[in-house]
């Protein structure tokens, strides 16, 4: 036997005994029988370099760094699903399909909706082609390389068929828990939820850090079932378990909607017991054949619906009421709270907005209360449970001078200000807010970098954080920070000074300027240097630039030290004008008029669409009112269109959309 035959010989062993590892959960040989065989083939690897190949066992440890990831165009759109929040929305689902298909009784498949990060895996002959992210529904990632790193997917089955399966990528609550204890001792941020944590994993650029993270998988969904000659998604599922896929065990088929109620409650009361989470049932019609029939909308299947879970609601204590300062100064009442986990993660800290939320509680320090998080994402405090009081809590008592500098509050409306402008919470808070995400996205400088910049004397201002560089030898000395860390840190913010006006704007911090506000004054006004010499009667001349706004704005540009910011921002190499389109044809049927999307369009999604109409020229807005111009609308529209209608209101379909935006082209 020559090494590339004894290559392929161990391949299917290891294939085989990660199968039964950990798919069946039954392996048939012990650990050292498969240590020995992938030590073999390191070996014969490592003497024949040519023969290793991307999908070998031995490349599952990861270890490949890429600059970026690919595109990968979906041989068929990943569809999202439609949403159910209630019993009345399952039966209306149910009556829906029944309706259609003339039929008394419809079965159904019910699935665990696991709360981790979609992913399609095709195979071409029997061998792994890619592995590829949702995306946008029509093209997402090329993530192979961390997604093989996952050891219960197979990289090849023995019959060669073409073939596409997609699921989810999971990580478990264990992995979680245990992943965040080290990251605590390193003094490393924690991770939020598992579903953050797995998606956070397969989009790291190093494959070697998505395999130390664990990353499980089920699959759920055969794409081309019907083409390979199945006629229900359960017999599908049996399939790709069969030759090597894992599946979730918890599915169950259903006859008919009662069954479906039955199953959804009963998963309700599990869910807490589940080694993963999950955020809801999916439901499927499990006749294949009818899937034509029933249908699709331009980004969801008619022959399937996901139950929601409502909020997941739980007790804990409140062990304190400590405060923090915003960068506007704002003064927000937080509460501490016991360690619990809700929704998918530990919870320790949720927001108590101002002075007459907790007085409208009726929170007291001590009190056990109720919590939940808003949207399964943020964490809020729903009321207290009066019964349990011993009267050991203590009244809660708002602060008078700020926590951080001592300066006296102010109170404006429901809310308490520091108004000192030397403030360094605040001066903090504005660091953050302009390396952020929507503002100038500079990744790697979160909460806990800035923090720790400005303690250590890195940072004071804005302006200081594109003087990071002279700093570089003393960052390296700090604990967790290595010279490539640094240096991708550096890089992102040299990277960040050629931002467009609109993120400079909004990162600056002006209050009451938004992120959509900063993109309309960015794309009226062109350049930063414009703000100085605007008056305050023609800010508020524009569309939705208030009085209130008008004058934030005035002001910022007309103070000394914003002044002096911004020309230090200039020296640096900021990018000082707006790089975006923009149209001073008149004429367009879109310039200057308020515009109102509903439903969906097929072509282009809700946020490309609005971004499309306010390049050139047109305002887009949320609800339909006398003030509204035309209603654009696609496939399911509803009350909007109603409503325009009734006010008569221009409307046009979405054929008649592309067919003018073509014009203007």
């Amino acid at each position: 036997m020559n090494e590339k035959e004894r290559i392929k010989e161990i391949t299917e062993l290891l294939e085989k005994y990660n199968y039964e590892y950990y798919v069946l959960d039954n392996p048939s040989v012990p650990d050292s029988e498969y240590d020995k065989l992938m030590n073999e083939l390191i070996a014969i690897e490592k003497a024949h370099p040519e023969l290793v190949t991307p999908f070998s066992p031995t490349q599952r440890v990861g270890g490949k760094v890429l600059s970026s990831f690919s595109k990968i165009k979906h041989k068929r759109m990943m569809l999202s699903l439609g949403n159910a929040f209630n019993e009345k929305d399952i039966r209306d689902f149910d009556q829906k399909i029944k309706d259609v298909l003339h039929v008394e009784k419809v079965e159904y498949m019910c699935e665990m909706k696991i709360d981790g990060l979609a992913m399609s895996l095709d195979y071409i002959d029997g061998h792994i082609n890619y592995a590829a992210t949702r995306g946008d529904g029509n093209e997402g990632e090329d993530v192979t390389n961390n997604v093989l790193t996952i050891k219960s997917i197979p990289t090849q089955v023995k019959e060669g068929r073409d073939f596409e399966v997609r699921g989810e990528v999971y990580m478990s609550k264990k992995t979680l828990d245990e992943l965040n204890a080290k990251r605590k001792e390193n003094n490393e941020v924690l991770l939020a939820n598992a579903r953050n944590a797995a998606a956070g994993s397969i989009r790291q650029l190093d494959s070697s850090i998505a395999a130390s993270r664990k990353l499980e998988a089920f699959w759920y969904y055969l794409v081309n079932a019907d083409e390979l000659g199945f006629k229900k998604h359960s017999e599908a599922l049996d399939y790709i378990e069969k030759i090597g896929f894992k599946t979730n065990k918890e599915r169950r088929i259903c006859n008919g909607v009662d069954e479906v109620i039955s199953y959804i409650n009963e998963y309700t009361e599990k869910r807490p017991t589940l080694a993963y989470d999950i955020d809801g049932i999916v439901i499927k019609v499990n006749d294949i054949t009818k899937y034509d029939i029933l249908g699709y909308t331009a980004k969801t299947p008619k022959w399937a619906i996901a139950y929601k879970f409502p909020p997941e609601e739980v007790v804990t204590k409140l062990e304190d009421i400590i405060f923090t300062v915003g960068r506007t100064g704002k003064i927000t009442p937080n509460a501490v709270i016991k360690p619990t986990r809700v929704a998918g993660s530990v919870v320790q800290r949720a927001t108590l907005h101002n002075e007459d939320f907790v007085v409208e509680k009726d929170l007291k320090i001590g009190d056990y209360i109720v919590i939940r998080k808003a949207g399964d994402v943020i964490p809020e405090v729903v009321r207290p449970l009066k019964e349990k009081r011993t009267s050991m809590e203590r009244d809660f008592v708002m602060i008078e001078c700020c926590p951080v500098c001592g300066s006296p509050l102010v109170r404006k409306d429901a809310m308490h200000f520091c108004v000192s402008p030397t403030c360094p919470a605040k001066r903090i808070e504005g660091i953050i807010h302009f390396a952020s995400r929507n503002a100038m996205d500079i990744d790697g400088m979160g909460d806990k970098v800035v923090e720790e910049f400005f303690n250590e004397g890195f940072i004071s201002d804005i302006p200081s954080i594109y003087e990071l560089s002279k700093h570089r030898d003393e960052i390296i000395s700090l604990e967790g920070w290595k010279d490539k860390s640094i240096d991708n840190l550096l890089t992102a913010i040299e990277k960040s000074k050629s931002n467009s006006l609109e993120r400079l704007l909004f990162g600056l911090g002006i209050k009451e300027i938004g992120e959509k506000m900063a993109k309309n004054l960015a794309k009226r006004y062109l350049n930063l240097d414009k703000f100085k010499t605007i008056e305050q009667d023609e800010l508020q001349s524009i569309n939705d630039v208030g009085p209130v706004c008008a004058s934030s704005l005035y002001n910022y540009f007309h103070n000394e030290e914003n002044l002096c910011m911004i020309e230090k921002l200039r020296e640096h190499g900021l990018n000082f004008d707006f790089l975006g389109k923009v149209t001073t044809d008149e004429s367009s049927p879109f310039f200057g008029k308020t515009i109102v999307l509903t439903g969906t369009l097929s072509k282009y999604g809700r946020k490309e669409a609005t971004e499309l109409l306010e390049n050139i020229g047109a305002k887009v807005a949320g609800s339909v009112s006398k003030k509204t111009d035309i209603v654009i609308y696609g496939i399911e529209a509803g009350s909007k269109l109603d409503k325009a209608n009734e006010l008569g209101i221009k409307t046009m379909d979405e054929d008649e959309f592309i067919s003018l935006l073509s014009k203007e082209e």
